[in-house]
């Protein structure tokens, strides 16, 4: 009897070690995965912040002050099939300053104007649609960023949402000839020809009726496009309405460009056309001070991103009478 029992004792000990360990390796396990989950921005210092935005979902947004520290920026995204739909609201904005400047960063690193924020006794509101679904924000005094690092001179720029990771950044456009983009069957962006449509002699706060003929594949259909440069003199407002619009074909988007005298063109929004939908609209703000509009057809398969045409020439713009 008095033998049995420092076995039993040992017995004991051992399966009470057991089950020490068990429950130690249980407790270690799940504080390893969650130290492997945590890493949600590219660059540590948060330079890097584009993220892909989700169809039909809300998407709350914070901004980190650069330049202006006073300020306070807070906004939403929302996605749908008709584009994507920002809205921000500052408070805290010097007195001062009289413009600021946003741009979408998206993940190959080119620069896309989406207008000037309205700024009036220190707050600030600024709403803008754009075809583009992996970007990030920032706000800048520059009125023609085309370019963006970590040395850009911004006033604040778009944090993670919670939930959501870094889009890895691709190689980015900048630097590359038109040419250099191009496949065989492409035209370089370089040989399209955009007359001006000498903006200045625009009457402010007032929309001026143009007429689009067009061939190609939207031969026969129609679009108004409407211009009115806004009283403050630092924007122009675009609007194109089409009608009896034909459908695209599998893979392509019809996309209006904004074109500077330089030749310098600028995306101002895109269409994707559904089968059984004939109206479309596409409504931009661009801050050039003059420029010509342009339609393409562009692949979206070839590329994720379109930032320069290369396409077929869909559209001719001119005066109404």
């Amino acid at each position: 009897m008095n033998k049995r029992i420092p076995v039993l004792a040992a017995a004991l000990l051992i399966f009470s070690m057991a089950a020490l360990v068990a429950a130690q390796t249980e407790v270690v396990v799940p504080q390893t995965t969650t130290t492997t989950a945590t890493k949600v921005v590219q660059n540590p210092d948060g330079t890097y912040t584009v993220i892909e935005y989700p169809v039909g979902k809300e998407v709350q947004l914070a901004f980190t002050p650069v330049g202006l520290a006073s300020t306070k920026t807070v906004g939403t995204v929302i996605r749908d099939d008709t584009g994507t739909r920002i809205v921000l609201n500052m408070t805290g904005v010097p007195a001062d300053l009289s413009s600021i400047n946003v741009y979408a960063v998206d993940d190959t690193g080119a620069v896309t104007s989406l207008g000037p924020v309205v700024l009036s006794n220190g707050t600030g509101k600024f709403v803008a649609t754009t075809p583009l679904t992996k970007f990030m924000l920032v706000a800048s005094p520059e009125d023609t960023l085309t370019a963006y690092d970590a040395n850009t001179k911004v006033f604040f720029r778009s944090t993670v949402p919670a939930g959501f990771a870094v889009i890895p950044h691709t190689m980015s456009p900048t630097g590359e000839t038109v040419a250099a983009t191009t496949t065989p069957g492409e035209t370089p962006a370089s040989v399209y020809t955009v007359p001006m449509l000498n903006i200045p002699a625009y009457k402010r706060g007032d929309d001026t009726k143009l007429k689009i003929d067009f061939t190609g594949a939207m031969s026969g259909a129609r679009a108004n496009v409407f211009i009115e440069p806004h009283k403050n003199g630092k924007e122009t407002e675009v609007r194109m309405r089409f009608h009896e619009l034909k459908e695209a074909p599998t893979g392509q988007a019809y996309i209006l460009w904004a074109v500077s005298p330089d030749n310098q063109f600028f995306k101002l929004g895109q269409i994707v056309n559904f089968k059984g939908r004939n109206e479309a609209e596409i409504k931009a703000m661009t801050t050039l001070p003059d420029f010509g509009l342009l339609v393409t057809m562009e692949d979206l398969g070839a590329v994720k991103t379109v930032v320069v045409p290369v396409g077929p020439r869909l559209g001719v713009i001119q005066l109404t009478p």
